[in-house]
């Protein structure tokens, strides 16, 4: 069992002022693996009240200061990877191949990248004789999600320690226990007192608490729309400034000379991975007309190599989170039915064999039109769908019908299709042919997928604010 019934304040693991706790289930057997302390405004205050003391002193440190601390990081980061890899695993249900080549991964390449995005940053500019001068924005507090329990806290973390910012983390309730090795990463890398500070709790107390707080000055969270835009009204109260990465519902354009079962592949991939529950998916897939028949046998040959089941033993896609976002999934697939969809593969219920656990069954829909529900709405789980065009101009209409526009995924062979399609999509990411990704390059939405970027120096400049200095040069 693991249990942290304290908050991590100024430095210290502390008492929390209230009593209420909040029990971590193993989605993968719907068992308690652990408690935590949910916390309160009090505990809260004094996290701010933390942070704000250590502002002037870490504000000011150097940046050679802020890269080795970043380093030494990542350096005990690495010293926790089988750690972090069976929390990961437990508390999120995630495949064990997952949890290291993805969610450990992550985490650990944006300490190593925001160190060298930190080396070449410009913190001050001559400007003709005058000066401008980034500087922290101040006190951030961080909100993120239970499905990326390290990439999401390292990547605003890692940006608000190369600022100079310090910061209150909030984690999701259900995915706490990898935010919790991450404190005890930061207390043996030599993080001063204050500047990282953790306080476990809804969203209701603690997540409201930091968007509304006026001791706090930057608000940086990753989740729904339906939240994001309270923090927004929160964050208006103060005129604080805020960054947001919300929910996504991205194409995937399979161009008329793609390698077809490459694409199934890609296609499969992006619901099999965490399950689906990635905001950056591609859950449209559209593919010309005449390849829809070879597509569809292509989709039915490649999803073998995807086996659902123990996150612990050989298989690549797990439970979902929560039995709330199981039965959200099947009511998707219920509504792909009632609107008509063609169900190629998969369905409601369980997988055979797999009665305990959260799992759903890896779904794709075909003969989908793009105003369907299912086209449109984030349904975050191991469901796909497939949609036909005839033209390339056609399938980029469609990939933009969208109030989404986190991410877009293109498959193909010719470079001026591919290039026309890449820059047509009207998205904050787009990848070429399933490139790697590049942690220096910015990360976020278009629309309503969110506001700001993350990612290498993009997201250092999220915790900074400009000052001019007229007549005073560098």
């Amino acid at each position: 069992m693991r249990n942290q019934l304290k908050h991590f304040i100024n430095g210290e693991w502390v008492e929390s002022t209230g009593s209420e706790t909040y029990d971590v289930i193993n989605p993968a057997t719907e068992e308690v693996i652990g408690t935590i302390s949910m916390g309160t405004e009090e505990d809260l205050d004094k996290a701010v009240a933390a942070a704000k003391q250590a502002l002037p002193s870490f504000s000011q440190t150097s940046k050679q200061e802020r890269v080795e601390m970043l380093e030494r990081i990542a350096a005990e980061y690495e010293k926790r990877k089988d750690d972090i890899i069976e929390t990961i695993t437990d508390e999120l249900g995630s495949p064990q191949k997952i949890s290291e080549k993805v969610h450990y991964t992550m985490g650990y390449n944006h300490f190593s990248q925001a160190a060298e995005s930190l080396k070449d940053f410009s913190f001050m500019e001559d400007r003709g004789g005058h000066t401008v001068v980034k500087e922290t924005i101040g006190v951030s507090g961080l909100i993120t999600p239970w499905n990326f329990p390290t990439n999401q806290t390292s990547t605003k973390i890692a940006s608000a320690f190369a600022a100079g910012s310090p910061v209150i983390l909030k984690p999701a309730e259900m995915t706490p226990f990898a935010a919790i090795i991450l404190t005890e990463i930061f207390e043996a890398a030599g993080v001063p007192k204050g500047v990282f500070n953790l306080v476990n709790g809804t969203g209701e107390v603690i997540g409201n608490g930091i968007s509304s707080h006026p001791d706090i000055d930057f608000v940086s969270f990753t989740g729904s729309g339906a939240v994001g835009k309270k923090i927004m009204e929160n964050a208006s109260e103060t005129i604080k400034n805020f960054a947001l990465e919300l929910g996504g519902k991205s194409p995937l354009v399979v161009l008329e000379d793609a390698d077809v079962e490459v694409a199934a592949r890609a296609a499969v991939n992006h619901i099999a991975t965490n399950t689906g529950q990635v905001c950056s998916a591609a859950t449209r897939v559209l593919v010309p007309s005449k390849m829809k028949k070879s597509f569809e046998e292509a989709v039915l040959k490649v999803l073998p190599e995807f086996p659902v089941g123990d996150p612990r033993e050989d298989n690549l896609i797990g439970p979902l989170i929560s039995k709330k976002q199981w039965d959200t999934v099947q009511s998707y697939i219920e509504k792909g039915l009632d609107e008509g969809a063609s169900l190629l593969t998969g369905g409601t219920g369980k997988p055979d064999g797999l009665d305990q656990g959260y799992y759903a069954k890896p779904t794709v829909f075909t003969d989908v039109q793009n105003n369907m529900v299912i086209a449109q709405e984030e349904i975050f789980g191991p469901v796909t769908t497939i949609i036909t065009y005839d033209t390339l101009d056609e399938a980029i209409e469609i990939a933009n019908e969208t109030i989404y526009g986190l991410a877009g995924y293109v498959i193909g062979n010719d470079p001026e299709n591919l290039r026309k399609a890449a820059t047509g999509i009207r998205a904050g990411r787009i990848k070429v042919n399933d490139t790697e990704a590049d942690f220096s390059a910015p990360f976020g939405g278009y629309k309503q997928s969110g506001i700001g970027r993350e990612w290498g120096d993009y997201g250092i400049e999220e915790y900074l604010e400009t000052k001019t200095i007229l007549g005073f040069p560098s």
